[in-house]
């Protein structure tokens, strides 16, 4: 059966829309690389150091730890899941900022030229920025999840007890968990955007670009952090240090709430079966 043209046109729009919007999943399969990796590692680390620091695998005791300690816990993990999976953030960032058409048509296209034009440092291009940024983002965003969640279990034992709720009680139900989380992950993104903008501008520095999309950044703009946060200030206003804070709440915020519940719920899973005490 053949379609008529009416049909035929409609469906060519249509699929014209859906390739349009295939738009926002560029430098997806990266980007699922890279957070496997570097959520595995860094709960991985976290749990561990947090265990070291308290004497116990308790998710429940690891809460009596200072908020210092949890800040300091949480900059070190985040310092080892972003070493361990850097080159994926790296080709993420490169494949989402290079426009259409497109400079890479692939992720092995994109790794292949920075290993032949960058060298294999090339795939750490923007480490140290990063490094900076995750040290005061990964740290308040676990130590303040940690202070939420005591805040949380405090109030739940104010309720019980004060307003006759029953037998007191200072569990946390998973929406006040996915609560916790998500304040955590807008207060961190927040506080740290501005170095996440330089982070970025250092990894497409020097790289290929359609001129559609901005101006290629060459490889001598920036001579370290500090003067790209200075040029960047002098050239765009403080406004320039934040763009894209909207997008980036929008994917951080929820992403970080749903990772810490999925977190809460998995390691009570894997204690309660492994018999912790």
């Amino acid at each position: 059966m053949y379609m008529d043209l009416p049909s035929t046109l409609g469906f060519c729009r249509q699929l014209k829309i859906f390739s349009e919007r295939k738009g926002f999943w560029r430098g997806n399969v990266p980007a699922l690389l890279m957070y496997m990796p570097y959520t595995a590692i860094q709960f991985t680390v976290l749990h561990k150091l947090k265990t070291f620091a308290s004497g116990s695998s308790r998710t429940e005791d690891h809460l009596h730890l200072s908020p210092y300690l949890s800040y300091v816990s949480g900059a070190l993990a985040g310092c080892a899941a972003t070493i361990g999976s850097y080159p994926f953030d790296l080709l993420r960032t490169i494949l989402a900022s290079q426009g259409e058409p497109k400079v890479y048509p692939n992720m092995r296209s994109a790794f292949v030229d920075i290993i032949k034009t960058r060298g294999f440092q090339g795939l750490y291009s923007g480490l140290s920025p990063t490094l900076v940024e995750i040290i005061p983002y990964a740290g308040l965003q676990f130590g303040s999840y940690d202070s939420f969640k005591r805040s949380m279990m405090t109030w739940n034992r104010y309720r019980y007890s004060h307003l006759n709720l029953g037998s007191e009680d200072d569990s946390v139900s998973s929406f006040q968990l996915f609560l916790c989380g998500f304040a955590a992950g807008t207060f961190s993104k927040a506080a740290c955007h501005p170095l996440d903008v330089v982070k970025k501008r250092f990894q497409i520095e020097g790289l290929k670009r359609h001129p559609r999309y901005g101006a290629r950044i060459e490889s001598s703009t920036y001579k370290g952090m500090y003067h790209a946060l200075k040029e960047i200030v002098a050239k765009e206003g403080f406004g320039g240090l934040y763009k894209g804070l909207f997008p980036s709440l929008v994917k951080s915020a929820p992403a970080g709430a749903v990772t810490f519940v999925a977190y809460e719920y998995i390691s009570d899973w894997i204690g309660s079966t492994a018999g912790v005490e």
